[in-house]
């Protein structure tokens, strides 16, 4: 029993050490494959650290929602029944007191949740750059059931930093340009195998307000990622109209109505009244009886009497000389 058990734990081992390398190993192959350079070379520190002395991640919003508390108090229980399996990364702030969480948030707060102190952490020197790559590219390549809003920033997150890290070298000269002559979103499409135009949709998304971001997320079926695409070119201003749309529980925008806003209110700026006027015209006209210019009748009623009349009665003449008839009367 204890063999099995022996052999149980270092499998388990080695599955941890074999995800721990993993983590790194993808964020330094997304750095070196999006920023063409190598990673730093210095090994990590491996050591515990007070959770007392962690702070989240806010070089950049990237846009991770946290475990949900089900999902926390799933993962807090397999952490006082296992231990932490993969350690989480962080690098020192500032003033050297405290560390900077780049990977791990949820397996934090579980910790904090299981009554830990401390939890076993990979101290990693890393700038701003390296630090977005960390925090994003475990979780993109990771985490399958990301929204296409958490997927946005993350990609935004991504582009900006190595939009700004390509403005610093091309001040360094032709090795800085030559290194420039990817584009950014084809970079980040090229290591997390997506195409170009899934990057743009998403970052595109990422300019809604926070109350149409938090509708497409979390009530899906109010904003239709079409309409919501549609509405990301408009400005802030302008969107506030959209948001008390989406906030109607009687009627839902569809595409078609969003499509007759955008040809009369045009963005990027438009009024909001504007934009609620036709909206509520839209609506007057889906709400309207539609005529028809088509009498219908019940056969069966009428099969005896037609049975008698024959085939050749031109029926629609019967009934408009009834109705003469009975006008006259």
């Amino acid at each position: 029993m204890s063999d099995r058990k022996g052999m149980g734990d270092l499998l388990k081992r080695r599955m941890t050490e074999s995800q721990q390398a993993s983590e790194l190993t993808a964020s330094n192959q997304a750095y070196e494959k999006i920023f063409q350079q190598s990673a730093p070379a210095v090994s990590p520190l491996l050591t515990n650290l007070a959770l007392n002395r962690l702070v989240p991640f806010f070089t950049e919003d990237i846009g991770f929602k946290p475990y949900s508390p089900e999902k926390l108090k799933a993962l807090a229980e397999q952490l006082q029944e296992d231990g932490l399996l993969v350690r989480i990364i962080v690098r020192k702030t500032p003033d050297g007191d405290r560390y900077e969480i780049l990977a791990g948030h949820n397996r934090v707060n579980a910790a904090k949740l299981a009554g830990w102190t401390e939890i076993p952490a990979e101290v990693v020197e890393a700038d701003d750059a390296r630090a977005i790559v960390i925090a994003t590219s475990t979780n993109l390549i990771q985490r399958q059931n990301l929204s296409i809003v958490e997927r946005g920033k993350a990609y935004k997150a991504l582009l900006e930093a190595k939009n700004r890290n390509g403005q610093r070298d091309a001040v360094a000269g032709t090795f800085g340009e030559i290194r420039q002559r990817y584009n950014a979103r084809q970079l980040v499409a090229e290591f997390f195998n997506v195409s170009e135009y899934e990057i743009r949709k998403a970052v595109k998304l990422t300019r809604l307000i926070p109350e149409l971001l938090e509708t497409l997320e979390n009530s899906p079926k109010r904003l239709l990622l079409s309409c919501a695409d549609l509405i990301a070119d408009y400005d802030a201003e302008s969107q506030t109209a959209f948001a008390q749309i989406c906030a109607v529980e009687e009627r839902r925008l569809n595409l078609g109505t969003m499509r007759r806003i955008v040809r009369q209110c045009p963005p990027p700026a438009a009024d909001a009244d504007d934009i609620l006027a036709v909206w509520n015209a839209a609506g007057a006209e889906e709400n309207r009886p539609t005529k028809s210019d088509k009498i219908t009748f019940d056969r069966k009623k009428f099969a005896p009497l037609l049975d008698r009349l024959g085939e050749n009665v031109n029926l629609e003449d019967l009934f408009l000389k009834f109705l003469r008839q009975v006008v006259s009367d």
